[in-house]
């Protein structure tokens, strides 16, 4: 055998050993995400660098996102634009309206803000209008109706506040950038809102209970009932994006369930039951394949096989409360916040989905909560 081929010979039995890995050639090595510290008015800039062992996570930046220096104003939601040249976050806190603040990537430069309604929470924005689309949460004084602001993200101004349900959560929209979904944590329902005529199309029942919303009569009786109500609603938290074979997922955070639903035919057609303690957010990998829930008051991160409807791994997160979660477009890896609690510093977790494991993790401020996924290289 010659030195060449026995060298050749080498590097094949090598890399069959080693197997596929995130450096094999068909994807890329450096992965960015921008993360929220909620309780640090901050933002956190990360890099994870994929090796065939792991690889590495690192905090590039820390870019402050508060206005008044006294307060603290709780950024919560984070999106990047389908262009890439902007971010956007959202100020929960602020008096009498949240806000939502534009920023260069790269640079992290502030461009600009606008107000929009009260306790601006998850958002997502339009590859079809450019617009974006966030959820006014509104934890202030009674359970009302609340509404999704929508905002030009090039003029920043807020375009329409689009009426939904009592306390809406999680804003994620198709491929097509024609619709949106979110759900109404307080009365059960998933709902979709046409992106371009800015209406909601549909409304969907998620359990018996759905569109009931009890108030506190002041009376024993009526507390009990009340909460008894309560105990039976899922208080869904997030929907994903409908995958391509056109289902999307609900976290039911109250009742530890998942709810499958077939958009096309607008109807729940699976539930996994008795997932592990208070699904909160989940993503579903780009090949459809996996579906990545973090449990918030289970501190775990869950990998379900869609195909089979199961569980596959159950993995627990470094700190507890397990927040946000956003998938690498070449559907490898999965980044976790979690919250952690008290002084605590949050952390920003790598989960590699083939394998899974966790990777790499790293600390950002205090109580990290949303996350977006920026660009790979």
């Amino acid at each position: 055998m010659t030195r060449v081929l026995a060298w050749t010979v080498g590097v094949a039995l090598a890399a069959v050993a080693l197997g596929p890995g995130p450096l094999d050639g068909q994807s890329p090595q450096r992965y960015y995400v921008y993360a929220c510290a909620e309780s640090e008015d901050e933002v956190a800039l990360l890099r994870f660098t994929a090796s065939a062992t792991g690889g590495s996570l690192e905090v590039v930046k820390r870019i402050p996102v508060g206005v008044m220096p006294v307060e603290i104003e709780g950024p919560h939601g984070i999106a990047v634009h389908p262009d890439g040249r902007s971010w956007y976050v959202s100020l929960s806190h602020g008096s009498p309206f949240g806000s939502i603040h534009k920023f260069t990537t790269g640079t992290d430069q502030w461009q600009a803000q606008v107000p929009v309604g009260l306790f601006p929470a998850s958002m997502d924005i339009s590859r079809a209008t450019g617009l974006l689309y966030v959820v006014n949460f509104n934890l202030y004084g009674d359970m009302v109706p609340s509404t999704v602001s929508v905002v030009d993200t090039a003029s920043m101004a807020e375009v329409a506040q689009v009426p939904s349900g009592v306390m809406p959560h999680g804003s994620r929209i198709d491929a097509t950038g024609r619709r949106h979904y979110h759900v109404t944590m307080m009365d059960d329902r998933l709902r979709e809102m046409d992106t371009v005529r800015l209406t909601e199309t549909r409304s969907l029942a998620l359990s018996a209970h759905a569109g009931h919303v009890m108030e506190d009569d002041g009376t024993e009786e009526g507390r009990a009932a009340m909460k008894a109500m309560h105990a039976m609603m899922l208080q869904p938290t997030w929907a994903t994006a409908p995958t391509r074979d056109g289902k999307l997922y609900v976290a039911g955070n109250n009742t530890n369930e998942i709810v499958e639903v077939d958009v096309e035919q607008w109807a729940v057609t699976r539930r996994f039951e008795k997932t592990h303690a208070g699904p909160y957010n989940a993503d579903v990998t780009p090949d459809g394949k996996t579906l990545v829930v973090t449990y918030k008051r289970g501190a775990a991160v869950g990998l379900w096989d869609l195909e089979q409807g199961v569980e596959a791994a159950r993995l627990t997160t470094t700190r507890t409360v397990p927040h946000g979660v956003v998938i690498s477009p070449d559907s490898k890896y999965a980044f976790v916040t979690n919250e952690g609690v008290g002084a605590e510093p949050g952390v920003v977790e790598v989960y590699d989905l083939a394998r899974r494991i966790r990777v790499a993790s790293a600390e950002i401020g205090k109580q990290a909560g949303g996350i977006a996924f920026w660009k790979s290289e």
